[in-house]
């Protein structure tokens, strides 16, 4: 049986002598694991379609279970990224969160759309890296049911001014009076807040910081950081 996915490429690994293996984020799938025969030869013309970032539509032959890329027609390969050493970190933890927060079998719509409009965002849009980057792994966050929350503090009720607190538990934001969590910067609370009312901060040390207090959420929540985005904080 066969059938067609619009799909953005997560991972892939070199099997055999001339195969990869591809994870692919699908909207109505989920993840799905496919065998991509000989792309490593010269010349293959299903190549682009192993590489990273690649969103296309792919077509999938199943037989018992396993599957194998047999064509695809490329919408984007998001080239840009690999030219510039920021954007493809930025870019790698994109995908290293969608692949976080998705499984086989499960709807990722919602995901995957916003997966591709990060990775958009972060090939066109210079100056806005991390702005992209923050967004889009709010909004991943969000969907897997652990959202951040930097409304006024949840214990007291009370708006938060100056220093303040960010619980890993409940993924809320607390004033320092109230001191339920670990201590977090004024500037990385009002950057996300402002994040929550839809506005594009401009960036800068808030930004970094919010990187790091993501970063840290998510390995709190998944028991593991995003390795690319731990990689793209140390070269900030």
């Amino acid at each position: 049986m066969e059938f067609k996915a619009d799909a953005l490429l997560l991972r892939a690994a070199d099997y055999g002598e001339n195969d990869k293996m591809v994870t692919l984020l699908t909207a109505a799938r989920g993840k799905i694991g496919a065998a991509m025969k000989g792309v490593r030869k010269a010349g293959a013309k299903l190549n682009f379609a192993s590489q990273p970032f690649c969103f296309a539509e792919y077509v999938l032959a199943e037989r018992d279970g396993r599957y194998t890329v047999t064509q695809a027609s490329l919408h984007d390969g998001f080239y840009g990224l690999r030219t510039d050493l920021t954007k493809y970190y930025a870019a790698a933890s994109v995908l290293a969160a969608a692949d976080r927060f998705s499984a086989e079998n499960m709807p990722c719509g919602e995901l995957l759309v916003a997966a591709v409009e990060a990775l958009e965002a972060i090939e066109t849009e210079d100056g806005h890296t991390m702005s992209a980057l923050i967004a889009f792994l709010l909004r991943a966050v969000a969907l897997a049911g652990y959202p951040v929350s930097a409304g006024d503090c949840p214990v007291c009720g009370k708006k938060i001014v100056g220093r303040c607190r960010f619980d890993m538990t409940s993924g809320a934001f607390t004033c320092d009076a109230c001191a339920v969590g670990a201590p977090a910067s004024e500037s990385t609370y009002r950057l996300l807040r402002a994040f929550a009312a839809g506005a594009a901060p401009e960036e800068g040390d808030g930004a970094l910081r919010a990187l790091r207090l993501l970063n840290a959420y998510i390995a709190y929540q998944t028991d593991l950081p995003l390795a690319p985005l731990g990689d793209l904080i140390a070269i900030l």
